[in-house]
């Protein structure tokens, strides 16, 4: 069992309640489940056109909505950070000295296989175990 998991979670994705009941049954007692955003800014080209008030708003908006959905999740604290997903996860697991990182896939398409999907990320580089649930 664990005692620090982190739960990345898309906030415009539907699968974050079955990852947390997973990290739910994974959690040793007295441990501490963490519900992570990664909030991705727009690229350096788009951000020259964008207002940075706008992207603050995008950002407060954001934490907004991630604090309203872990507030009904008895145990889980909510953290946002900005950055690219994939290597976010991975820095923020290994700062908060997680041993679990649960997170929920899709079926991976062609881009995927040539690219690499967040989760594929998550699991090469990740300082913990990594859970992955495919949806």
């Amino acid at each position: 069992m664990y005692k620090n998991i982190i739960v990345p979670m898309a906030l415009d994705h539907g699968i974050a309640d079955k990852t947390i009941q997973i990290a739910r049954t994974l959690l040793s007692e007295g441990g501490q489940i963490t519900a992570l955003h990664v909030h991705e800014a727009p690229q350096k080209t788009v951000s020259a056109y964008v207002d940075e008030s706008v992207m603050q708003s995008a950002f407060d908006r954001a934490e907004k909505q991630l604090q309203e959905r872990v507030t009904s999740m008895d145990g889980v604290k909510g953290v946002i950070v900005k950055g690219h997903s994939g290597r976010t996860i991975v820095d923020t697991a290994t700062s908060m000295k997680a041993d679990c990182i649960v997170l929920g896939s899709h079926k991976p398409g062609l881009i995927d296989y040539l690219l690499g999907s967040t989760a594929a990320r998550v699991v090469r580089h990740a300082p913990c175990a990594v859970h992955v649930a495919r949806y």
